[in-house]
């Protein structure tokens, strides 16, 4: 099922996984803020804002994936008997 987005059409799937990625980003920013709030240089501070920028990038990388690869290539890489992905021999 594909739903109209600012960005053009997205699928059910890819709007779940984005939003996921984002209330990810937003928990580990708070955390982030709290474990840094008495000492800014302290180890568990740098860890934690390491955290959000490993699932910043994973958002990022998730969004370049989208823009490179056509959803109907993943689609048939699961299920190849369908119609939409069968090849014929001309």
């Amino acid at each position: 099922m594909a739903v109209a987005m600012a960005g053009g059409a997205k699928f059910k799937g890819t709007q779940m996984r984005e939003k996921q990625l984002n209330e990810m980003i937003e928990k580990k920013v708070k955390e982030a803020t709290e474990v840094c709030g008495g000492d800014e240089k302290s180890a568990e501070c740098k860890v934690a804002w390491d955290e959000v920028e490993e699932i910043s990038q994973a958002k990022a990388d998730f969004r370049l994936k989208l823009q490179k690869e056509d959803p109907l290539e993943s689609f048939c890489q699961e299920h190849p008997e369908t119609d939409e992905c069968r090849l014929y021999d001309n």
